[in-house]
């Protein structure tokens, strides 16, 4: 009878699904629900107040920015790595070490706002809304690719984010075409119009600044300063290098670029005020990248590798938000791994679609020309070479 009953004890056991040891452990932890920061005053122009020297982070919004910062950390890693192993080919330029700045931004506005950048626009793609999945895929010329496999690392779209702009500057005067519309339809949205420390010194920009404070616009200008234009300093490249300041007759930011809830809050803010009628405003990211200008940039040739590893030990994105989360009880250091490996998964997975998904055929290459229009015939390489257009 006692064997019976311990054989019975012994299939019921059996049957429940043990949970591993970290997830009991993370699951048996008691988190704050949210706390309050101390974040550093940013520099002003031509405004007499800005953004708050606090704010409050929620334990759901600071897992949220973990995961997001993480996936493009690893995005992009993943992304050297196919490079490296020729999947991906021609030019692409990485943000690692500029996730702050990305994530940050897209806290700061709406879904139904507008964002336009660079060709350093991986990690946008992402917080615009694009998978990693599609955005690998894209970076591999594949079908799958968020642009069909067509525009590779420098041309990638989204709802209401329109590139991925491979002209330096170019995306400046767009962007301000992109408030007019705003403007001109009264629905109280603002884009943002992001472009590097290189381009801020482009007559394109100057002219859309100009453009945008006659017209009164809802742009947000905004200077991702790394340090470095291609492989050349901002001090030998700029005779002022107070980015914020160049839009003369525009209000201006210095923000910590590397710091979310900094970006966060001066987001915020400048939105805000954009909406409210007062024309646009100029913010300046101090921020940092991890890699080269390019992938045929070894990055260590204009700086030393003792500046970026000081820069990874003291002002790493990602580390300041952990250690931020951690202190404060918002999430602990098990549950924060568990993220990392579903993270390492995701991209995993990803990467291995984006290798073995199809390219596009050959008869697809004028497709897509128009947004909505009847099929046409356009010509190819040679005038007896047809390919049929389809929207």
């Amino acid at each position: 009878m006692k064997k019976m009953l311990t054989a019975a004890v012994s299939r019921v056991l059996s049957g429940v699904t043990q949970k591993p040891a970290s997830r009991v452990l993370v699951a048996s932890c008691k988190y704050s629900n949210n706390a309050t920061f101390e974040i550093k005053k940013c520099d002003l122009y031509r405004l007499e107040e800005g953004p708050p020297v606090t704010t409050v982070l929620t334990r759901e919004d600071g897992l949220k920015y973990y995961k997001m910062m993480q996936t493009i950390r690893r995005m992009e890693l993943k992304a050297d790595q196919l490079y490296k192993q020729k999947f991906i080919r021609g030019f692409c330029h990485l943000c690692d070490g500029q996730e702050a700045c990305c994530v940050g931004l897209e806290a700061g506005i709406n879904p139904t706002d507008h964002v336009i950048t660079s060709y350093r626009a991986h990690g946008l793609c992402y917080t615009r809304g694009l998978t990693v999945r599609s955005i690998l895929s894209e970076l591999t010329g594949r079908r799958g690719g968020c642009a069909k496999g067509k525009g590779g690392s420098m041309h990638m779209y989204a709802k209401n984010f329109y590139g991925g702009n491979g002209i330096v500057g170019a995306q400046g005067p767009l962007g301000a075409g992109i408030a007019l519309a705003c403007k001109y339809k009264g629905n109280n949205e603002v884009c943002l119009t992001l472009y590097g420390d290189g381009a801020a010194n482009q007559g394109q920009i100057s002219e859309a600044y100009n453009m945008a404070a006659l017209w009164n616009l809802p742009c947000i200008f905004i200077c991702e300063n790394n340090r470095y234009g291609m492989g050349t300093s901002v001090e030998r490249a700029a005779a002022s290098t107070d980015y914020y300041k160049r839009g003369n007759f525009i209000p201006g930011l210095r923000v910590d670029g590397m710091d979310i809830l900094c970006v966060r809050e001066a987001t915020k803010f400048a939105a805000d005020y954009c909406r409210s009628g007062k024309g646009p405003m100029l913010m300046e990211l101090l921020t940092y990248r991890y890699h080269g200008h390019s992938m045929s940039d070894p990055g260590i040739s204009y700086r030393t590798r003792e500046e970026i590893q000081s820069v990874r030990s003291k002002s790493d994105p990602i580390m300041l938000l952990k250690d931020k989360m951690v202190n404060n009880k918002l999430a602990s250091v098990e549950e924060l791994k568990e993220i990392d490996a579903e993270v390492r998964k995701e991209i995993d997975d990803a990467a291995q679609f984006a290798m073995t998904d199809p390219e596009p055929p050959l008869e697809e290459l004028g497709h897509h020309i128009y947004s909505s229009n009847p099929p046409f015939d356009i010509r190819g390489a040679n005038q007896w070479i047809k390919f049929q257009s389809i929207s």
